[in-house]
């Protein structure tokens, strides 16, 4: 349903839909509750553990600045 639905918009494109379906595959998994689990081959990008909510803050200010492709699943060169 994510994938059908952008930015309160419809995306009318029927590529971009299979698209945004694919990237998600790897988003919403059963694997993603594991807290092994790794959004990136790098580690970089995981879901935090159950904490505080400065705990949250701080993993986030922890995040790159400027995000590679991997976050989206894809090579450097994308």
């Amino acid at each position: 349903m994510v994938a059908e639905a952008n930015y309160g918009g419809r995306v009318t494109d029927d590529k971009d839909r299979r698209l945004i379906k694919i990237i998600l595959k790897g988003f919403y998994n059963p694997e993603a509750i594991d807290d092994s689990f790794k959004y990136s081959e790098s580690g970089v990008y995981y879901c935090p553990t159950d904490g505080p909510f400065e705990s949250y803050k701080e993993f986030i200010k922890e995040l790159p600045l400027n995000e590679k492709p991997e976050v989206f699943g894809m090579h450097d060169n994308a």
